[in-house]
C-alpha cells in the first residue's frame, strides 16, 4: 500500500472534512500522515493517522481576517514552515501529497520533492464565475491600500518563496486557490455554482461527513422537537450579544434551542429561557440530524453538514467565503439570509417562522440532501485518491468501496 501525506491549515473548517477521509485510507491499508497544530492532534490520531506537528504550536488567525491579511499570513506561514515540513516529508517518503487548496506549503513541498499531489477544496471550487476571495480584484487592492503593512509583508514572503523554493505553478497572488492534477471538492455538483464549467480534474465528491468522537456530556436524548440550532463557527467572534439574540428569538419557536458559543463563555449570555441549551462546543452532525432549523454563519463545512441532514438554514454570514455560500443556499431555496447588523430578535424570529412554516424550504433542503448523499463523500474521495495513485491500474478493486 501507499504512504499518503496530508497537509492543511489548522482550522476546523479545513481539518474536519479530512478526518473521515484519512480514517478510510487507513482502513484500506495505507500509511497516512497529517501535518497539523497541537489543537487537532487528538482528533487526527483517532483516525489512525500519524500526527506530525508544525513548528511553533497553534497559529493564530490574522486580525482582521481580510483578503490581504490572509494572503500575508499564508505567504509567511509557507516560507516559515517549509524547511521543517520538507525535512519531515523527506523522512516519510510519501507516494502522494494531499493538501488543502489554501495550503500553499503543501503544493510547494510536492513540487520540491517531485511527488504527485492532489488538492482538497473545503469550500467551493473557484473560477471566473465563482471568484476566489484572494484573487486579484478591486476588493483585494482596497484591502491592501488599507493594510499596507500586510501588503508589504506578503510581497516580501512571496518573493522569498520564489527565490528559495520550487514554486512553478503556484499562483502569484491567489494562494488560497491552489489546484493540482486532481482536485477534490467537498460538495455536490448540485451545490457548486457553474459546476459544468470545471475541467475533469475537479471531482465534486460531496461532504466528507463521518463519525466523530462522541461527547458523552452532551444531553442528546433530552432534546425536544422541534430542535432549533444556532452556531456561528470558530473563526469569527460572534460576541455574546448576537448569540443571546438568537437564543431569545428562537426560544418561543422551539422545543429545545441549542446554541454553540465557541470562544464565548456561555455564562456571558446571561440568563436564558429554560428551553435554551448553550454550550461552547456541540456535536454538530448529531444535533443537525435532529434539527428543524439551523442558524449559521454560512461556513462551507457547516452548510455541507446541514444539507447532508436536509435542514433549512437561516444564514448570517460574517466574512470570507460565507456571503458566497449563503447566496447559493438562498438561490437553491434551502434557506434565507440576513446581515449581521439586521439580526435583531424580531428579524431573526420572523425569518425563522418563515423557514419553519413554509414547506418549500424543507423540500429544497430535502432535494439537496439527496444530492449530497449521492455525491459519494469520503468513500468516493478515497476512491479518487487511489485511482490517482494507480493511474494505470484501472478501476478500484471491487469491495474497496463499501456502502455507508
Amino acid at each position: 500500500m501507499s504512504t499518503i501525506a496530508f497537509l492543511n491549515i489548522a482550522l476546523h473548517g479545513h481539518v474536519n472534512p479530512t478526518l473521515p477521509l484519512a480514517a478510510e485510507l487507513v482502513r484500506r491499508g495505507h500509511r497516512v500522515t497529517c501535518h497539523t497544530s497541537p489543537a487537532f492532534a487528538e482528533e487526527i490520531e483517532a483516525t489512525g493517522a500519524t500526527v506530525r506537528l508544525y513548528p511553533g504550536g497553534d497559529q493564530p488567525l490574522p486580525d482582521p481576517p481580510l483578503p490581504i491579511t490572509m494572503l500575508d499570513a499564508l505567504a509567511r506561514a509557507c516560507a516559515g514552515l517549509l524547511p521543517a515540513v520538507l525535512a519531515d516529508l523527506r523522512g516519510i517518503g510519501p507516494d502522494l501529497i494531499v493538501h488543502g487548496s489554501a495550503c500553499p506549503w503543501g503544493a510547494v513541498a510536492a513540487r520540491e520533492l517531485r511527488v504527485p499531489a492532489a488538492a482538497l477544496f473545503t469550500t467551493f471550487a473557484f473560477d471566473r464565475n465563482t471568484p476566489s476571495p484572494t484573487r486579484g480584484s478591486a476588493d483585494l487592492l482596497a484591502s491592501a491600500l488599507a493594510n499596507p503593512g500586510a501588503a508589504l509583508g506578503f510581497l516580501r514572503s512571496r518573493w522569498a518563496l520564489h527565490r528559495r523554493h520550487r514554486t512553478r505553478g503556484l499562483p502569484l497572488l491567489d494562494l488560497a486557490n491552489v489546484r493540482e492534477p486532481l482536485n477534490l471538492v467537498f460538495t455536490s455538483r448540485a451545490f457548486q455554482p457553474g459546476a459544468d464549467g470545471f475541467d475533469p480534474s475537479y471531482r465534486f465528491v460531496g461532504p466528507s461527513v463521518g463519525a466523530r468522537p462522541l461527547d458523552p456530556s452532551f444531553p442528546a436524548d433530552t432534546l425536544r422537537a422541534p430542535v432549533l440550532y444556532a452556531s456561528l463557527g470558530t473563526v469569527f467572534n460572534a460576541g455574546p450579544r448576537l448569540l443571546r439574540t438568537f437564543a431569545e428569538a428562537l426560544a418561543p419557536l422551539g422545543g429545545t434551542v441549542v446554541v454553540s458559543t465557541g470562544a464565548v463563555d456561555p455564562a456571558a449570555l446571561g440568563p436564558l429561557p429554560g428551553n435554551v441549551l448553550a454550550r461552547r462546543f456541540v456535536p454538530q452532525p448529531e444535533v443537525l440530524e435532529r434539527a428543524a432549523l439551523f442558524v449559521t454563519h454560512g461556513g462551507m463545512n457547516s452548510v455541507n453538514e446541514a444539507m447532508y441532514a436536509g435542514v433549512p438554514m437561516l444564514l448570517v454570514p460574517q466574512g470570507a467565503d460565507q456571503p458566497l455560500v449563503a447566496r447559493r443556499v438562498v438561490e437553491l431555496g434551502a434557506g434565507l439570509s440576513i446581515r449581521t447588523g439586521e439580526a435583531t430578535a424580531g428579524a431573526v424570529q420572523a425569518v425563522a417562522r418563515r423557514l419553519l412554516g413554509e414547506p418549500r424550504f424543507r423540500e429544497a433542503a430535502a432535494a439537496l440532501r439527496v444530492a449530497q448523499h449521492e455525491a459519494g463523500g469520503y468513500l468516493r474521495a478515497a476512491d479518487e485518491i487511489e485511482r490517482h495513485l494507480r493511474p494505470a491500474a484501472g478501476p478500484v478493486p471491487v469491495g474497496a468501496r463499501r456502502e455507508r
